[in-house]
C-alpha cells in the first residue's frame, strides 16, 4: 500500500504555517518530508498542531480541519482507486506544451512522449482498461494535434467547451483569477464565450493537453516578482478533471509541467495552496526523468506526486564526421612524419590551417607563425571533440535499446565509472550477454558492473511500474541522478528521491568541490585576469542532489569555509578555515540560487549564508579577504548593519521561480539587452540570511554584482548541455547581462563535472563543443530525427538557447549561426525532412535565426540572408498549406 507522509506540525504554531509563504521550516521540511522519501513516502500533508487558541494557547495539539478532511479524501480515493474494476476505472493523462507553441505539443525531457504515450496506451488495454488505442503513434499525435483544431483556431484538438457561464458558476476561486486575469472566461485557450478544453479521450482515458502558465507572450508580466494565480483556463482543465471527466487517477507524463510550480507554499501546502486546490484528492501519478529528483521532489512536495523513473535516453560518443574526419587524417599524417621532414611539413602545415578553417577550429589567414604549437592544441580540440560523451536520441517508455546503443551506453559507463576504454567488439558482446573473463580485479569489478547495467537496462520497468501506481499500490524507492555515475537509478519505474539533506555536502563533495575551485582559480588566472576577487556563482538543486552538494562544496572552498556539524553528524552551519590553512585569499562569492535548490535545501541556503556572514566579519585584511572589504565598503556608503552588507545569497521571492528570461527570448517579446537585466534584477534580487528568510535587496544585488569578475555554473549531467536547456542562460546569462548593465563583462566559465575530475571551459568554448559534437553532428541530430515531431522540436529548442546566450552573454562566435543555417536551413532536403515532420518548429528555426541576425548577433552575406529568407517563407508556406489541408 502507499505510504503516506502526513505530520503535525512540531516547530510552530498553525496559526504561524498559515501566515507563512514558505510553510515548513527547514527542520521540519527535513524531518518529516525530506527523510520518509528515503523510504517511498509521498503525498506529504500537514493535519495539525500546536494552535494560539483556546484555553490551553500554544501547547494543546489540535486539528486543522480542512487539511484533516483532504488527507482523509486523499486516503478514500486511493482505497477506491485500489477496488476499482480495470475495466471501468477512468485516467486522465496531462500532456505538456512549454514554451506554448503548435509545434511543442507533447515536451518532456528527454522524452519521446507519443511513441511512449502509444506504449502506455497499449500496456493498460491489455492489463485491462477500456482503452481504445489508435492503431499508429502517428494517428495518435493526429487525433490530439489536429482533430478539429482548425475549427476553433486552437492549437490542438478541441475535446470540451466549458460556457463562461458555467465556469462563473462553478470556480470556487473564481475572484481571485479575476483579480489576475479579468473576467472569465479570460483569453487564454477561449473563444471569448468558453474555455476549451484540448485533448482526445480513448475509451475510459483521457489524454489532456495543459494550459499554460498564461503569461509567457506578456512582458509586463514576466517582471513580476511572483504569480499570484492561475489563468481561467488553467484551473478549469483541472476541474474539468476532477469533476466532470471524474477521474480516478491522473498521469503526468513527463519532465515537466507547470502544476507544481503554481503559487502557493514551498512545503507543507494549505487550502489556500494552488497544487492543492487543482489536483485535489485526486490521485497523482508523475512519470519523471531519472536524472532530474530536485524538480521531481517539487511535484512530490507541491502537488503529491507519486513518482514513477523513467530512462534517459541511450549516451554515445560524439565520434568525426565530414571535415572533421578529413582534418584527423591530415593531423595523423603529421604526427608520423619523421624528424628532419621539414619539406613535408612547410607543405602539411597549411593544409592543415585551411581544413581547421574549413571547419571554424582556427582562422584561415594569415599563416601560422607556429605550425607546431597550433596542430598541438588543434590535436586537443580535435580529441575533445571524438570523444565527447552526448545524448543518442529520446527515451521511449516501454521500448528497447538496440544492441548498438546498449554498447555505446557500456563504452561511456566504463568510461565514467572505472576511467576504462572498453573495445568496441567487446562491448557488444557483452550486449549480445556473452560476459568475458576477467583477467584481474580490476576486470572483474569491471565486468560485473557492466553485467548490472545489461540486466538492469535489458529489464522492462517503466510501463508495468506505471500500471502498479495507477492500481493505488506502493513504488518503492530510489536515488536520482545520472546513469554513468549512479547505476543504483536501474531498475527505473520507481519513486525517485534525493540525499538526505543533513548529509550534504558530504565529505567526497568537499573534496571534490574543493579541487573544482581550484580549477576554476586557475583557469581564471591563466586566461589574464588575475586572482578572481569575486565570483558569481549559479547553483541548482539537482546538481546538488546527483553529486552530494558538490556545487555547495566549491563555493565554500572559494570562500575559504567548510560544514560545522553536530554530535550526530549532521550539518548545522559554517565555519571558517584560517587563512594560513586556506593558503590563499577568500574569494567573494555571490550565490544564486534556483527557486528549487530554495526550497529543497533550507539547511544548505543557511549554510552559505553562515558562511559569508562568518567571512565578512572576520578581522582579517581587506587584501586577503574580497568578502569582508567589500562588504564594509558597502555598508559605510549606504550606512545599513553588516548583517545586511554580508548577504551573499540570493532566489526568487519565496514561493517564485525562475528569472524568466527564457520566456521573453523564446516569445521574442524584449527589445534590448538592459531589459533582461532588469527581468533578472526583479525576479532574483531576494536575499536570504543566516535566518534563511528572504528580504528584497536589489541594490546590494546590483553593487555585488557591479563587482563580478568571472560568472561560473557547473554542469553534472552528460545528457544536458547548456545549449540544449534554456534554464542555463536563464539563470547564468542574466547574471552576465546584469553584470554588463552595471559596467562589467565578466568571464563566464562552465564546470564540466562529468567526467574524471572535470575541466573548466569559457562559456564561448562550451556553446562551440556543443555546436560540433550535437547540432552539426549527424550522429546527434539523425538520433533526433527518427523520433520525428519530437526530434524537431529538440533540434529548434537548441537554436533558441543559443540565441538566447548571444542576448545575454554575446559569447556565441557567428560561425554557429552560419553553420546551423547551412546545415537545416539552406540544405533541401534537410529543410523539406524538417518541414513534414514538425512544420511549426521548422519555421521558428528559420525566423530565429533571422532574428538572430536583425539583433546583430551574425552579419551573413546577402545572398545567405535571401536563401535563409526564401527557406522560411517556403515553410510558412507549408504550414499553412497543411492548415488547408486540416480544413479540407
Amino acid at each position: 500500500v502507499p505510504y503516506l507522509a502526513a505530520h503535525p506540525l512540531e516547530f510552530q504554531t498553525l496559526e504561524q504555517w498559515q501566515d507563512s509563504e514558505r510553510g515548513l521550516m527547514p527542520v521540519e521540511a527535513t524531518i518529516m518530508v525530506a527523510i520518509p522519501e528515503l523510504d517511498g513516502a509521498t503525498g506529504p500533508m500537514v493535519f495539525g498542531g500546536r494552535s494560539e487558541k483556546g484555553g490551553n494557547a500554544g501547547r494543546d495539539m489540535s486539528v486543522a480541519a480542512d487539511r484533516a478532511d483532504m488527507l482523509a479524501a486523499r486516503v478514500a480515493k486511493l482505497v477506491s482507486l485500489r477496488r476499482s474494476a480495470l475495466a471501468e476505472r477512468r485516467v486522465g493523462i496531462v500532456l505538456f506544451n512549454f514554451p506554448p507553441n503548435a509545434g511543442n505539443f507533447g515536451t518532456a525531457a528527454f522524452l519521446s512522449v507519443f511513441e511512449s504515450l502509444h506504449n502506455v496506451l497499449q500496456g493498460m488495454k491489455a492489463d485491462g482498461y477500456t482503452v481504445d488505442v489508435p492503431d499508429s503513434v502517428d494517428d495518435l499525435r493526429a487525433a490530439l494535434l489536429k482533430g478539429n483544431a482548425l475549427m476553433y483556431g486552437a492549437q490542438a484538438n478541441v475535446h470540451h467547451r466549458i460556457p463562461a457561464d458555467e465556469h462563473v458558476q462553478r470556480e470556487t476561486y473564481l475572484s481571485e483569477i479575476e483579480a489576475q486575469w479579468g473576467p472569465a472566461p479570460g483569453r487564454q485557450q477561449s473563444d471569448g464565450s468558453s474555455i476549451f478544453v484540448l485533448g482526445a479521450q480513448f475509451g475510459n482515458v483521457f489524454v489532456g493537453v495543459q494550459p499554460a502558465f498564461g503569461y509567457e507572450g506578456d512582458p509586463m508580466r514576466l517582471l513580476f516578482e511572483k504569480s499570484f494565480a492561475p489563468t481561467h483556463a488553467f484551473s478549469a482543465f483541472y476541474r474539468w478533471l476532477r469533476e466532470d471527466f471524474a477521474a480516478d487517477a491522473v498521469l503526468h507524463f513527463g519532465t515537466h509541467g507547470a502544476l507544481e510550480f503554481m503559487p502557493g507554499k514551498q512545503a507543507g501546502m494549505s487550502s489556500a495552496c494552488w497544487p492543492d486546490r487543482l489536483i485535489g484528492d485526486v490521485p497523482n501519478i508523475y512519470l519523471y526523468s531519472s536524472n532530474n529528483p530536485s524538480e521531481g521532489t517539487i511535484a512530490k512536495r507541491r502537488a503529491a506526486a507519486t513518482l514513477i523513473s523513467y530512462l534517459t535516453p541511450p549516451v554515445a560518443q560524439a565520434g568525426l564526421y565530414r571535415g572533421l574526419v578529413d582534418l584527423k587524417t591530415s593531423l595523423e599524417a603529421w604526427r608520423a612524419l619523421e624528424p628532419g621532414s621539414e619539406a613535408e611539413a612547410s607543405r602539411l602545415a597549411p593544409v592543415i590551417q585551411a581544413q581547421a578553417a574549413a571547419v571554424d577550429l582556427s582562422e584561415a589567414e594569415p599563416a601560422w607563425d607556429n605550425a607546431d604549437d597550433a596542430i598541438s592544441a588543434l590535436q586537443s580540440s580535435v580529441l575533445e571533440l571524438e570523444y565527447a560523451l552526448i545524448p543518442h536520441g529520446l527515451h521511449v517508455v516501454g521500448g528497447q535499446m538496440s544492441q548498438e546503443q546498449l554498447a555505446d551506453m557500456l563504452v561511456s559507463s566504463a568510461d565514467a565509472m572505472h576511467g576504462a576504454t572498453l573495445p568496441r567488439d567487446l562491448a557488444l558482446s557483452m550486449a549480445a550477454g556473452d560476459m568475458p573473463q576477467a583477467k584481474d580485479e580490476a576486470e572483474t569489478q569491471l565486468f560485473a558492473d557492466m553485467q548490472k547495467l545489461v540486466t538492469g537496462l535489458k529489464l522492462e520497468s517503466e510501463v508495468p511500474a506505471l500500471l502498479r501506481a495507477l492500481d493505488g499500490r506502493y513504488i518503492r524507492p530510489a536515488p536520482g541522478g545520472d546513469l554513468l555515475r549512479t547505476p543504483e537509478v536501474l531498475p527505473t519505474g520507481r519513486n525517485l528521491h534525493g540525499f538526505d539533506p543533513f548529509r550534504i555536502p558530504s565529505a567526497f563533495a568537499m573534496k571534490d568541490g574543493a579541487l573544482g575551485a581550484q580549477l576554476l582559480i586557475d583557469r581564471h588566472v591563466a586566461d589574464g585576469f588575475g586572482f578572481p576577487q569575486t565570483i558569481a556563482f549559479v547553483m541548482w538543486g539537482t546538481d546538488n542532489l546527483k553529486s552530494q552538494g558538490v556545487p555547495i562544496a566549491q563555493a565554500l572552498a572559494l570562500m575559504g569555509a567548510r560544514p560545522r556539524y553536530d554530535s550526530y553528524g549532521r550539518l548545522c552551519g559554517a565555519e571558517l578555515i584560517p587563512l594560513v590553512d586556506l593558503g590563499r585569499p577568500r574569494v567573494d562569492v555571490v550565490i544564486t540560487l534556483s527557486g528549487i535548490f530554495r526550497d529543497l535545501m533550507p539547511l544548505q541556503v543557511k549554510l552559505l549564508a553562515e558562511a559569508a556572514w562568518l567571512a565578512a566579519m572576520a578581522d582579517e585584511p581587506s587584501e586577503l579577504n574580497a568578502i569582508r572589504a567589500h562588504a564594509l565598503d558597502y555598508a559605510q556608503k549606504n550606512n545599513c548593519d553588516m548583517e545586511t552588507a554580508a548577504l551573499r545569497v540570493f532566489s526568487n521571492a519565496e514561493g517564485a521561480y525562475g528569472a524568466n528570461l527564457n520566456l521573453a527570448i523564446e516569445n521574442s517579446v524584449w527589445e534590448d539587452e538592459d531589459e533582461l537585466a532588469e527581468m533578472y534584477s526583479r525576479r532574483k534580487s531576494f536575499a536570504y540570511g543566516r535566518n534563511g528568510r528572504a528580504a528584497k535587496q536589489p541594490d546590494l544585488l546590483a553593487a555585488v554584482m557591479a563587482e563580478v569578475d568571472a560568472a561560473y555554473q557547473n554542469l553534472e549531467s552528460v545528457e544536458l548541455g547548456v545549449t540544449s536547456l534554456d534554464q542555463y542562460f536563464d539563470t547564468l546569462g542574466g547574471i552576465s547581462r546584469m553584470a554588463q548593465r552595471g559596467g562589467r563583462a565578466p568571464a563566464i566559465y562552465i564546470g564540466d563535472q562529468t567526467r574524471g575530475q572535470g575541466t573548466v571551459r569559457t562559456l564561448n568554448e562550451q556553446v562551440a563543443l556543443e555546436t560540433r559534437s550535437r547540432m552539426l553532428n549527424p550522429k546527434w541530430y539523425e538520433g533526433m530525427l527518427q523520433h520525428g515531431y519530437e526530434g524537431v522540436r529538440q533540434i529548434e529548442a537548441h537554436v533558441t538557447n543559443i540565441m538566447g546566450w548571444s542576448a545575454t552573454t554575446g559569447e556565441v562566435d557567428p560561425w554557429v549561426y552560419e553553420r546551423l543555417t547551412e546545415t537545416y536551413m539552406l540544405d533541401p532536403q534537410m529543410r523539406a525532412r524538417l518541414a513534414e515532420l514538425n512544420p511549426a518548429s521548422a519555421a521558428k528555426m528559420a525566423s530565429r535565426l533571422i532574428e538572430a541576425h536583425e539583433r546583430n548577433y551574425w552579419t551573413p552575406d546577402e545572398d545567405t540572408l535571401e536563401a535563409l529568407r526564401r527557406a522560411g517563407e517556403e515553410i510558412e508556406d507549408r504550414l499553412e498549406g497543411i492548415g488547408m489541408e486540416m480544413a479540407a
